[in-house]
């Protein structure tokens, strides 16, 4: 029976032998499908060749009690097992990749840490779920997204970032709800209530807050530079941030720059372009994390209007165009001169 196997095979001694992965010699991989019966799993194991008569698996397999238990995802066994202890791998944790995903990252960004740590998917699929969420309108902030003008990926900046176990073998619609069921876990009906406090939408708050992310190196910045945002936004002035020019280059394939030339800005015609367009970006540019999302929410009060980076990570402040100016000047000389000393 299925409680006699499984005290079994957790005696210390034999708890070893059925850690199996893919480097175990002589390992097949095995991959459940969700929702699949015994019959189909003992299909599954006979195309694979690790058993002979599909029949005999589907009856011992209701007789030890194990239907039912047969968790989906990637496993390995060897086809030197015997039926019961196939049974009992396959009733065990699948095989999965752990994967950090910092904040600040871009849709393309996530997807490349996807491929590099093996975890095996359909591009095109999760590339049209991310431009067309319908599959996942079940989740009422994925309702709510508009889709505007020049705004790619709908999904984009709802990744939430944190680590997260894939099944190496997973379907893109899980991937994609692995983040978004982490992304309602974490998102707090108070921010909710003061995004409409605001008179913004929680989307349009995530574009402000993915903005925040990509313009602050330090956290302690964050409520500082969403004042100066925000103090932009109602006096009708365009936000001018190098943050979406360079989520512009990198979806070009370029790489990101700490200065852009005039030239360089006006490259793009794109409403993400917010150094020639009013306002907010259609959507966000990258997965903001708590702390850029709570900045957003709950700006510095301050008069500034402009901020520029040093170079080492802060940025400076000022009120008026002719102080930015000055800080513009002074910093960009020390960029140019420290490039110069580095060759």
């Amino acid at each position: 029976r299925f409680d006699q196997l499984d005290a079994e095979f957790l005696k210390p001694e034999k708890e070893n032998k059925y850690k199996i992965d893919a480097e175990t010699p002589g390992a097949i991989e095995i991959y459940i499908p969700r929702a699949a019966d015994t019959k189909e799993i003992a299909d599954i194991l006979q195309s694979a060749k690790v058993i002979e008569n599909p029949m005999v698996f589907t009856v011992l397999s209701k007789f030890n009690g194990f239907d039912g238990s047969y968790l989906a995802g990637t496993h390995y066994v060897t086809d030197k097992m015997s039926y019961d202890e196939i049974m009992y791998i396959l009733t065990q944790k699948p095989n999965a990749v752990r994967v950090t995903f910092p904040e600040g990252l871009s849709y393309i960004e996530v997807k490349q840490k996807l491929k590099d740590a093996g975890v095996n998917f359909d591009e095109q699929v999760l590339d049209s779920m991310m431009r067309n969420p319908q599959l996942f309108v079940d989740y009422p902030f994925v309702a709510a997204i508009k889709d505007k003008p020049g705004r790619k990926w709908l999904l984009q900046g709802y990744l939430y970032p944190d680590t997260y176990e894939f099944d190496m073998n997973t379907d893109e619609e899980a991937i994609i709800r692995t983040f978004l069921n982490n992304f309602q876990a974490k998102l707090s009906d108070k921010y909710l209530k003061r995004a409409k406090e605001l008179g913004i939408t929680l989307d349009e708050a995530l574009a402000l807050a993915s903005i925040i992310q990509i313009e602050c190196a330090l956290n302690e910045e964050m409520q500082t530079v969403s004042g100066v945002f925000w103090n932009r936004l109602r006096q009708d002035i365009p936000l001018g941030t190098d943050a979406t020019i360079n989520y512009l280059r990198k979806e070009a394939g370029l790489d990101t720059k700490l200065w852009l030339s005039t030239d360089e800005i006006n490259f793009f015609d794109s409403p993400y372009n917010l150094y020639n367009n009013l306002g907010l970006p259609p959507g966000p540019i990258c997965s903001p994390g708590d702390l850029a999302i709570k900045a957003a929410l709950y700006p510095l009060k301050h008069n500034y209007l402009y901020f520029v980076a040093t170079g080492d990570g802060h940025n400076v402040f000022a009120t008026t165009l002719e102080q930015h100016n000055a800080n513009v000047e002074k910093y960009f000389a020390q960029y140019k001169e420290q490039q110069a000393n580095n060759g």
